[in-house]
């Protein structure tokens, strides 16, 4: 099948719903015909050392199936939902070309909503507002 002709599959849902066990065996029953490639749509789990109360794929699930967006930030990093659709869409693009078929796992639906639905540009950060804000707090 050409790349440009291979879907992307979205699962949706809250921690520990299930999904990860879903996604395997998606991956599972496609793997003779369709490899597949996870991209995590979760806001903890590109965290660093996020592990605990995240429902985090075991380094062994992550090796089973290749897993993207997962410990890419150290937890003093920002990481926003327009990031989330550079990674993804980019991500979308190199697993299509690839041959395999990209599968979205998560449960941070403003992640979804701003891949499927688009993100107005925001303007940048203020550092000085920041600092204001934090002097005050």
């Amino acid at each position: 099948m050409p790349a440009d002709h291979i879907p992307a599959l979205a699962l949706a849902g809250p921690t520990a719903s299930g999904k990860t066990a879903a996604a395997f065996a998606i991956a599972d029953a496609l793997a003779p015909r369709l490899p597949v490639e996870i991209i995590s749509v979760d806001s903890a789990l590109v965290y660093r050392g996020m592990d605990i109360g995240t429902a985090k794929p075991t380094p062994a699930e992550q090796t089973r199936v290749p897993h993207h967006l997962i410990d890419i930030r150290d937890p003093l990093q920002a990481y926003s939902a327009a990031e989330f659709v550079q990674d993804a869409t980019r991500l979308i693009g190199e697993i299509r070309a690839r041959g395999a078929l990209p599968l979205l796992v998560g449960g941070t639906m403003l992640y979804f909503k701003a891949l499927f639905d688009g993100i107005d540009d925001m303007p940048p950060a203020d550092a000085a507002v920041r600092a204001r804000l934090e002097a005050q707090a």
